[in-house]
C-alpha cells in the first residue's frame, strides 16, 4: 500500500513539474504563395506548437490550469519551397479575471517582419547562451514576452526576469541579417518592443497594467461599480504618460488589446460618465474613435 501511495504522489508530482507554462494555439496561412506543400506547412506548424508549448521557459512548477493560452497566426507572404520564409505574425496572449470564465487580452502584436529559416526536420532548441538561431530564437522572444507581460498583471513589473531574457535575444540578434531585430529598420519593430516594455520612461504603461487587472477586473466580481471607477481613474494616469511620448510601440500594444474590452467594461457607464469616458478614450486612442462612439449614448 505504501509503495502505490509514494508510485500516485511521484506521478501527481511529476504532472505538476511537466507542465509547461504556456498553452498555445499556433496557425499558418498562406494565402500568397502558389503551389504551396500544406504537408511541409502543415508539419512546420506542430513544430511549432510543439516548440512553444513543451518547453520549460521558466523554472517554476506549473499545473495545466496556470498556463497561460496564447496564439500565433503565421501569414507566409513568400516561400523559397526549401528553408527561407518570409511571413508575418499576429500574436495574442490572454489572462484569467478572478471569479469569471472570462479571459483577458494582454498581448495583441502584429509582427510584419516574421521571417525565419527552417528544413523540414529540423529539431528546434534554444538556449539563451547560445548563438542566435533563426526560428528559436524569434519563438523564445515571443514566449519570454508574453510570460512578461503576464507577469505584470499579477504582480508590479512581476514580469521583469522574462522581458529581460527577451531583450537579451534581441541583443543577440544584432549581427543577424533577419529583418526586425534593429533599431534603424522601423519604429515598432521587436527591437522597440521589448526596449519600450523595459524602459523606465513608459513604466506608467506596466503600472498601468498591474492596477488595471487587479483592482480593476479581478474585483469586478466583488464590486462591479468600485472596479470600474478605479479603472476610470487609471485613465489620466495614462494621459500624462501618452501626451510626453507619443508614438511608442507600448500605446500601440495596450490600445491593439484593450480597445475591445474597455468598451465591455465603461458601456454600463450613465450618460454624462459614458461621455467623459469617451473623451478620455479619444484622446489617448484616437484610432479607435469608432469603436468608441457607443459610449456616447
Amino acid at each position: 500500500m505504501r509503495k502505490i501511495s509514494l508510485l500516485v504522489m511521484s506521478l501527481l508530482l511529476g504532472f505538476i513539474v511537466q507542465g509547461q507554462e504556456l498553452n498555445a494555439r499556433v496557425e499558418i496561412q498562406s494565402p500568397q504563395v502558389q503551389n504551396t506543400n500544406k504537408r511541409a506547412l502543415d508539419l512546420l506548424q506542430k513544430v511549432i506548437q510543439d516548440f512553444v508549448n513543451n518547453r520549460s521557459w521558466t523554472n517554476k512548477q506549473v499545473t495545466p490550469q496556470e498556463r497561460i493560452d496564447c496564439s500565433m497566426v503565421i501569414t507566409i507572404s513568400q516561400w523559397d519551397g526549401s528553408k527561407t520564409y518570409k511571413a508575418s505574425a499576429q500574436i495574442y496572449s490572454f489572462r484569467p479575471v478572478f471569479g469569471t470564465n472570462y479571459s483577458s487580452p494582454v498581448l495583441a502584436y502584429h509582427d510584419r517582419n516574421f521571417n525565419f529559416s527552417y528544413v523540414e526536420g529540423e529539431q528546434l532548441d534554444f538556449n539563451e547562451n547560445n548563438n542566435f538561431s533563426s526560428l528559436s530564437s524569434l519563438l523564445a522572444f515571443y514566449a519570454n514576452v508574453i510570460l512578461g507581460m503576464d507577469g505584470d498583471t499579477f504582480k508590479l513589473y512581476g514580469g521583469n526576469q522574462y522581458l529581460t531574457s527577451a531583450r537579451t535575444i534581441v541583443n543577440a540578434a544584432q549581427g543577424n541579417t533577419e529583418e526586425g531585430w534593429k533599431s534603424m529598420e522601423s519604429l515598432d519593430n521587436r527591437y522597440w518592443l521589448i526596449n519600450n516594455l523595459l524602459d523606465r520612461k513608459y513604466q506608467p504603461y506596466r503600472d498601468f497594467a498591474y492596477q488595471y487587472h487587479l483592482n480593476g477586473l479581478d474585483k469586478m466580481v466583488q464590486d462591479e461599480t468600485k472596479a470600474r471607477m478605479s479603472i476610470v481613474e487609471l485613465l489620466d494616469k495614462l494621459k500624462e504618460v501618452d501626451r510626453n511620448n507619443t508614438g511608442n510601440v507600448w500605446s500601440s500594444v495596450l490600445y491593439a488589446a484593450k480597445s475591445n474590452e474597455f468598451v465591455g467594461v465603461f458601456s454600463k457607464l450613465p450618460g454624462n460618465e459614458g461621455i467623459k469616458v469617451f473623451n478620455k478614450l479619444v484622446e489617448l486612442d484616437p484610432t479607435n474613435t469608432t469603436k468608441y462612439e457607443v459610449l456616447k449614448k
